[in-house]
């Protein structure tokens, strides 16, 4: 039955970065469709407005020309999305903003997170934060704590927050010295301010005093972080208020220009806008930090709307493909959001869709690297565009698909060529590649004399499947990280490219639909026509869910709902078309994993909420997403949230009619598919309607989208004219064992899946707050002889060291490792790197092989396994008992049997050594160890399925050519290391010497072969082994190795023993980085590894040091203990300078949020801020250290373990070395004592500890007097940018 028709106009419009979609459905129902270019300034001002002005004169018959307003009365609605928002925030193109913060914190959230963005890059690069001025806010308020032993003067009056808890007023503001730094902005032309100070989401009154003040002297635009997101943790608030202030009046200026279009500035028409979280908002409350996504929200609304079926449940894929980028979410008949998303170096703490934003556009470039095919991250743009576009621009998968005849330019608009009246040129792509080809041949020969060289063809469809490949990845994790199977989903694709890849993406995944709505290429307009106007209200808590605070939560909740209900009534809407839906954000006590939960589906019971029962749908979800509950741990309400819905009632479009006649063919062109060519029918997605039924190799051409049916798939036409594709199962081409570059690329991205899986399912099922939240885990695969395959890049100082662990199983139980065996083992000697770090590792065997095929290992951080302190990182052991429980090649689990018993006592055995205790946490020990069984168990099941596809001989092969492959890129960096040096008459043997703080010598020589592109390095010379706990294991050592040749390769190569096969490396037998048995080595894992890293760089003159230290703080009484570690200054290096307050080379942890550490331990965090100055001078300045101060509110022990507090680190080429480190204790009675390196010392309350980390080196001589500084390079703006749960996981994963 058709839907009436609107009495006026309504137009839904998405403002992309390229082009503007409009839908419009006319009176009497007529729909319309537009698409213009975002910006062309020489034919409109608005692209919006232009789209609404061509549809209203066309239809209306009446000329509207462009200078004038447009009558607005002919219009029901305008609904819109932008990405007004997003763009300013990626170019950096926001208004001014001054941010005020609490004294002592004017770096906060320049440190931020404190972790660098990639693992690898020797110029860390981070966004630069939005604001130019700070202003430190003279106040502060403290969380008033029972147990406080400090004396009442040093408090000040109390103040009960919103959240419940009691807070103590410590300074209130210092209104008077605010006033004079606030009209100092003014002064400079600031007009819009971000407040976040320490503690304002629970107690907002001192931000609403500088509010008000602000607003009394005339600033324009005031973000409150405890108004814009009063969520607990001042970090991302921070930058949320910070986004607020910079993005909102840029989006204000666009709505008052928008409005100015039109006569009577849209005053009496319904304006709304798309947030992020996936809701329409009225223009007048778009602000900033909820407009990030408000472009691809409204794509997922239109898939989430059309493709999902309430009765069927079956779970969809939206796979959103355009020029830079490609969007991937899910729907399962709710939106799934996230509550903190990074997008451009940028946390906003905001509900938002859970889009992930993965490198594989139309776009995206091609490259060939190493004998690899890589596709993107680099994008060509829109300007050059592909090759192409006739702009000279590089390949890209557009002009792959082109090649293959994929796409067909006579169906494309001539806009192209530097007039942009051109066809697209096919020749153009086609000489590129065979440039391309050329390149490829020529390395394939020399790999692999004989074989019959590559036709461009083969190679173009290569990079099809390359790309294929690393845009199924991220859906594998997206469904299987939360316990989904993948193979169950619908695929629906949009977007300008995806119709080229979704048949095999599909295939890939298992899945066995398609589904491609008729509005394909504007499905994110027309999903803002089906969107609901959303209205949500949340506030911060501090309650345990129990019956003693039942009615509370419900109170709360019911006043939240009113809120939600009033904004939404005076918007228009009755109460009857309003519906509001409870979530309260929860988690167990003492973890971190919060999850936002509603009560759907758990109705209330007699032990529950009247809201409903929100205890079962909280374990509920956690026992999906985690596989495990904490029966008996209390559970904590951080907020409360309410999301209010009005619906419009605006449903899908009628039904087509049936056709009586076959599908007419446009015409029939030749594509290539993995067969080679073959005949393909064209037809127009206009000249089809219901019961059509087009058989693959087909194309379907749409105004906006090329849609390609493969062989073995069949497109039907639905009821309402969208198209349904039923993919057939993937026909099987035997492959051989001899390389294949295509399959390489492949296998490398199925190799590395495999671990990244692992650690999902680690992630997933772990308990302790180390492994389950912080991350600090590896998991990686390994070929028969040990030799490591895949390590998906997480922690610098596990790389390449589980090998050795792995190698020496294999030697030291030869015949006694059966199928059913499971080895834990963290000793130095079998490879191990700190005891807190326990390898769990499992043999693979497949059936007639008498010995294992595959390995598979997860090393996970325990946070204690006994020893002399807790947390089993003592700063001041003397033999490896003491730092905890030790395993060699204990068997964990014996022919399918986990040894619970014999586990336990082996962990609960240090509590027999002297002065040892034994593991704090047996039970978290067995759970996690559990995990790990269960990761390398899933390691199986995915190696297993790998074989099975490719057969044996066929999975190993690859194995080899993946590590030869890596080999491949670390023989060429040493090449060109030897070519530079020998291009200016310098000798193939380069040294260096650096000491620890003990005067140790840490000493390397290293001989280049230019030839052969090999290296020996040769650290003999270094220092004896050490009384304290700075020796090293071997294994350290390598690590340290395989991530500097990585580091210094500079390009995305496998991490696998392919990299140190091109060099020999010899240690001396009971020297400081190879102890014997018995040493204590838990500082070599922390602190000597930055040192051989510092030694490596330096020998190869990549970089100055860095700060070349952990910083280690470990405090804690009988009731508590806490671990943190400390960035410091990154090093210079020949084209950039280093970066303050980041972690550098061998660590890469987050630190513990202010507000955080404040509710959670006995502990004022005084002040957090750059040590200014302590960088290294230079051509390029060494990154400054950090100074933290901890004010201790109870008795307990404070222990430092610490470097760089007596050698600086060097500088290089002319440049100052860094400052060193400093470890102050400051005692209640003022009196300073110098701690040293490292100390265990028991503090009182009142006692200060002020921790000075150090700075970097320079590079090259500073600039003399008058002569300018030297710029840094400017990083490359064509990177597209991530974003998502998936980027948030590997974040956090990266920064362990």
């Amino acid at each position: 039955m058709a839907l009436p028709g609107p009495r006026r106009f309504q137009f839904a419009i998405d403002r992309g970065g390229t082009f503007t979609d409009v839908f419009a459905r006319c009176p009497g129902g007529r729909v319309r469709l537009l698409k213009l270019l975002s910006e062309d300034p020489a034919r409109y001002r608005d692209a919006p407005t232009e789209g609404i002005r061509r549809v209203l004169q066309e239809e209306c018959g009446t000329p509207l020309p462009s200078d004038r307003p447009l009558d607005a009365s002919q219009i029901e609605w305008i609904r819109m999305g932008t990405t007004v928002a997003t763009n300013a925030l990626l170019e950096r193109k926001g208004e001014r903003v001054a941010l005020l913060i609490t004294k002592g914190f004017r770096d906060l959230l320049h440190i931020g997170s404190q972790a660098r963005p990639c693992i690898f890059d020797l110029a860390v690069v981070v966004p630069e934060v939005l604001y130019e001025e700070v202003v430190e806010v003279d106040e502060r308020l403290i969380l008033h704590r029972a147990g406080c032993q400090l004396p009442e003067a040093a408090l000040g009056p109390i103040v009960t927050g919103v959240t419940g808890d009691v807070l103590v007023e410590q300074r209130p503001v210092d209104l008077a010295l605010l006033r004079s730094d606030l009209l100092r902005l003014l002064e400079r032309g600031i007009r819009s301010l971000a407040v976040a100070l320490l503690h304002s989401y629970a107690w907002p009154g001192h931000e609403q005093q500088v509010g008000a003040l602000a607003r009394e002297l005339g600033f324009q635009h005031i973000s409150l972080s405890s108004a814009v997101t009063p969520m607990v943790r001042v970090v991302p608030r921070g930058y949320t208020a910070c986004a607020d202030a910079y993005l909102t009046p840029c989006i204000s200026r666009y709505l008052d220009s928008f409005r100015a279009s039109f006569t009577q500035q849209l005053q009496d028409l319904q304006v709304l806008f798309m947030r992020s979280d996936g809701g329409l908002t009225p223009m007048g409350q778009f602000s900033g930090s909820r407009a990030i996504l408000s472009g691809p929200a409204g794509g997922v609304v239109g898939y989430a709307v059309t493709t999902y079926s309430q009765e069927e449940g079956q779970p969809v894929i939206g796979f959103d493909m355009g020029g830079t980028s490609t969007d991937v979410s899910r729907y399962a008949g709710e939106y799934e959001h996230v509550f903190e998303a990074t997008t451009a170096g940028i946390s906003i703490q905001a509900p938002q869709l859970d889009i992930n934003t993965v490198a594989a556009g139309g776009g995206s470039q091609l490259f060939f690297r190493s004998g690899l095919f890589v596709v993107g991250p680099e994008s060509a743009g829109a300007h050059p565009g592909p090759a192409c576009y006739r702009k000279g621009g590089p390949l890209t998968v557009t002009d792959a698909n082109l090649c293959l005849g994929r796409l067909l330019p006579d169906y494309f608009p001539c806009i192209f060529g530097p007039e942009e009246d051109q066809p697209l040129s096919r020749d153009a792509a086609l000489q590129a590649f065979h440039e391309l080809t050329a390149r490829v041949n020529a390395f394939l020969a020399g790999q692999a004399p004989g074989r019959p060289p590559l036709t461009v063809q083969e190679v173009a469809m290569g990079f099809i499947r390359v790309a294929n490949e690393t845009m199924c990845r991220p859906i594998r994790s997206l469904t299987q990280a939360r316990g989904h199977d993948t193979s169950r989903h619908v695929l629906a694709c949009f977007g300008g490219a995806g119709g080229q890849h979704a048949c095999a993406i599909a295939r890939a995944l298992g899945m066995r639909t398609v589904f491609i709505h008729k509005y394909s290429g504007i499905l994110s307009a027309y999903g803002l026509a089906l969107a609901d106007v959303v209205h949500e209200a949340q506030e911060p808590c501090s309650l345990r869910y129990g019956p003693e605070t039942y009615a509370q939560l419900d109170e709360r909740i019911a006043a939240l709902e009113a809120e939600c209900a009033r904004a939404l009534q005076a918007q228009g809407f009755a109460r009857s078309q309003i519906c509001t839906e409870a979530f309260l954000h929860l988690r167990y006590a003492r973890t971190d994993c919060a999850l936002m939960c509603s009560a759907k589906g758990h109705p209330a019971t007699s032990d529950s909420c009247r809201a409903g029962d929100f205890r079962a749908a909280f374990s509920s979800r956690y026992q999906k997403e985690f596989g495990f509950t904490i029966p008996g741990r209390p559970v904590v309400v951080d907020d409360v949230r309410v999301r209010g819905s009005g619906s419009t009632g605006i449903g899908q479009e009628e039904l087509v009619a049936a056709s009586g006649r076959p599908a007419r063919v446009e015409t029939v062109t030749r594509c290539y598919f993995e067969d080679g060519y073959l005949d393909t029918c064209v037809y127009l997605l206009e000249d089809l309607t219901w019961g059509h039924s087009i058989p693959g190799p087909s194309i379907i051409v749409d105004k906006n989208s090329t849609i390609l049916i493969e062989p073995g798939c069949r497109a039907s036409i639905t009821r309402r004219g969208d198209i349904s594709i039923a993919v057939g199962a993937e026909e099987r081409h035997r492959l051989g064992t001899e390389l294949d570059a295509v399959q390489l690329s492949i296998f490398s991205h199925r190799f590395m899946g495999i671990a990244e899986q692992m650690g999902r399912i680690l992630q997933r099922t772990a308990v302790s707050t180390n492994i389950k939240e912080r991350l600090d885990f590896s998991c990686a695969l390994f070929g028969p002889d040990g030799g490591l395959v895949s390590n998906a890049p997480h922690i610098p100082v596990h790389l390449g060291a589980m090998q050795e662990t792995v190698q020496f199983q294999i030697r030291n139980l030869g015949a006694d490792l059966n199928e059913g065996d499971v080895i834990l083992s963290n000793h130095p000697c079998a490879g191990g790197s700190h005891l807190p770090d326990l390898t769990v590792i499992t043999p693979v065997f497949w059936p007639g092989v008498a010995r294992p095929v595959f390995f598979l290992a997860s090393r996970g951080h325990h946070a204690d396994i006994g020893g002399i302190t807790p947390g089993s990182m003592p700063p001041h052991s003397t033999v490896l008992q003491e730092e905890g429980a030790i395993f060699i090649s204990f068997k964990l689990v014996k022919g399918g049997v986990f040894q619970e018993e014999a586990v336990s006592e082996a962990l609960m055995a240090p509590g027999a050594f002297p002065g040892s205790s034994s593991t704090r946490n047996l039970q978290a020990n067995l759970s996690d160890l559990r995990a790990q069984v269960a990761a390398n168990q899933k390691g199986i099941q995915l190696v297993s399925e790998l074989i099975g596809q490719y057969g044996l001989e066929v999975v190993q092969a690859y194995m080899a050519h993946i590590q030869a492959n890596a080999e491949v890129a670390v023989r060429d960096m040493l090449r060109s290391f030897a070519a530079s040096r020998g291009a200016v008459g310098r000798p193939m043997v380069v040294q260096a010497l650096d000491h620890m703080d003990d005067g140790s010598p840490i000493r390397l020589r290293v001989e280049v072969d230019p030839q052969e592109g090999g290296a020996v390095f040769d650290f003999s010379g270094c220092g004896h082994e050490v009384h304290g706990n700075s020796n090293s294991p071997r294994a350290i050592t390598l690590s340290a190795l395989i991530y500097c040749l990585r580091c210094m390769v500079g390009q995305d190569i496998p991490l696998n023993q392919g990299c140190l096969a091109p060099v020999q490396i010899l240690i001396p037998k009971g020297s400081i980085l190879d102890p014997s048995p018995g040493a204590a080595v838990v500082g070599g894992n922390v602190l000597t590894s930055q040192r051989v890293v510092d030694v490596i760089f330096k020998a190869f003159e990549a970089c100055a040091a860095s700060q070349g230290c952990m910083n280690n703080v470990t405090f804690g009484n009988e009731h508590m203990g806490y671990y943190e570690t400390v960035a410091g200054g990154a090093g210079a290096g020949p084209h950039w300078h280093g970066r303050s307050g980041v972690h550098t080379h061998m660590t890469n942890t987050r630190i513990t949020d202010p507000e955080i550490l404040e509710k959670r331990y006995p502990v004022v965090l005084r002040c957090f801020e750059l040590c200014r100055g302590s960088g290294g001078c230079g051509q390029f300045r060494g990154g400054d250290g950090v100074i933290r101060e901890l004010l201790f509110q109870e008795e307990m022990v404070l222990s430092v373990l610490s470097e760089r507090r007596a050698f600086r680190p060097y500088g290089l080429h002319g440049g100052e070395p860094g400052s060193p480190g400093l470890n102050l204790l400051i005692r209640r009675d003022g009196r300073t004592m110098n701690l040293g390196g490292k100390a265990s010392v028991r503090v009182q309350p009142g006692d200060v500890f002020r921790l000075q980390t150090p700075g970097g080196g320079g590079f090259g001589l500073a600039a003399g007097a008058g002569d300018s500084p030297e710029q840094p390079q400017a990083p490359d703006a064509r990177r597209f940018a991530e974003r998502g749960s998936l980027y948030n996981y590997r974040l956090a994963q990266e920064t362990a």
